[in-house]
């Protein structure tokens, strides 16, 4: 009976450690992802929209705080520095930090107007390092050849390393941006990270479409289906292992159950010849199962989420929380798998013929 037990505890606590980290797996992938960038992209749904930060604050209302993870917005133009054509970026460095973490800086963020921040191609090229000065002349395209155009000064607080085009920028700020070139205030796109699976953003963005009409959202397909693929076979994976052990707990409680009955003959052929019945014998049985279902169960509950937080400490450096319902669905599932195992042991107890069985046969 005590293998039994073991058994069914071991059992229920793959099943409860499991079936915590399957509810909690996308929250955690989900934080881990976010950390590869944004997730969708906000763009000018027309060629005159009024797309500026006031339309990206209309957009970021239909997105719930809770589920934002940083906002970014960008404003592009084509700059010179020491006679190199550069591209300059204009965006907010805080949301810039939240969307794409995982831009190395080499150095420090610019934290106010009149810093920047160097790609590391770019800063290759011009000879920049941290703590240096750059000059960024604006000409604007149908100026005259003799206008010099508008010139401003950056002192460059770190080095950006991204692997990727942002390499090749130099980032300001949008007031710098909007001093230097004049733009008023019209942006070219705004990158948003969003910790939700790829149906709930998409339903994020036919939100955003309609609360901000001059805002046009797109998924970045990339990172939301590399997402929903990974979520999706790790779910799958987490179903199978708990599927098979729920099977090994069975065939160890059917083979213990059957080794006690095996054991209980006598007794068994003895209380039929005192006129024990077979409903009887099958409620005793029954009952021992179910109760060491219970009991294992209810032990398994608790070491299952020992299990998960160790996982998700382990793998997600992140702690899970208690799913309360987790708890019933344990012990009735226990008690099921039990039930189902004691079936074929009970009907050997009914089939003992008490005349063999007192002759010692």
């Amino acid at each position: 009976m005590l293998v039994a037990l073991l058994a069914i505890a071991i059992g229920a606590t793959i099943l409860s450690g499991l079936v915590t980290i399957y509810y909690d797996v996308p929250r955690q992938m989900g934080a881990q992802f976010r950390n590869y960038g944004a997730n969708m992209l906000l763009m000018p749904a027309s060629a005159d929209a009024d797309f500026n930060e006031e339309a990206i604050e209309q957009a970021k209302s239909a997105v719930n705080k809770d589920l934002l993870v940083g906002a970014a917005p960008y404003r592009y133009e084509s700059v010179t520095i020491n006679d190199q054509p550069v591209i300059a970026a204009a965006t907010n460095m805080d949301g810039a930090k939240a969307a794409s973490p995982y831009w190395y800086v080499n150095g420090a963020w610019p934290t106010q107007n009149g810093e920047a921040m160097v790609g590391k191609s770019l800063a290759a090229v011009l000879g920049v390092k941290e703590g240096g000065t750059v000059s960024v002349i604006y000409k604007e395209e149908d100026a005259k050849e003799d206008d010099k155009g508008k010139t401003a000064d950056f002192t460059v607080t770190g080095i950006l390393e991204t692997g990727g085009t942002e390499e090749d920028y130099i980032f300001i700020s949008l007031e710098d941006m909007s001093a230097l070139t004049g733009f008023g205030g019209r942006l070219d796109v705004a990158e948003l990270s969003i910790s939700a699976s790829k149906d709930e953003l998409q339903a994020i963005a036919d939100k955003i479409s309609t609360v901000s009409p001059a805002v046009s959202a797109r998924l970045v397909k990339r990172v939301t289906q590399s997402e929903t693929t990974v979520l999706t076979k790790l779910q799958a994976l987490v179903f199978l292992v708990t599927s098979v052990v729920l099977l090994l707990t069975m065939i160890c409680v059917a083979t213990t159950m059957m080794a006690v009955v095996a054991e209980r003959r006598k007794e068994i052929g003895l209380r039929k010849a005192l006129g024990a019945s077979n409903a009887g014998i099958i409620g005793e049985f029954m009952g021992e199962g179910l109760l060491l279902g219970g009991f294992g169960g209810l032990l398994g509950a608790g070491f299952g989420f020992a299990f998960a937080q160790a996982v998700s400490m382990n793998v997600f450096n992140s702690s899970i929380s208690f799913r309360f319902i987790i708890l019933p669905l344990t012990v009735l599932v226990s008690v099921a798998v039990t039930g189902l195992a004691c079936l074929l042991p009970v009907r050997s107890a009914t089939d003992v013929d008490p005349a063999l069985v007192l002759k010692g046969e």
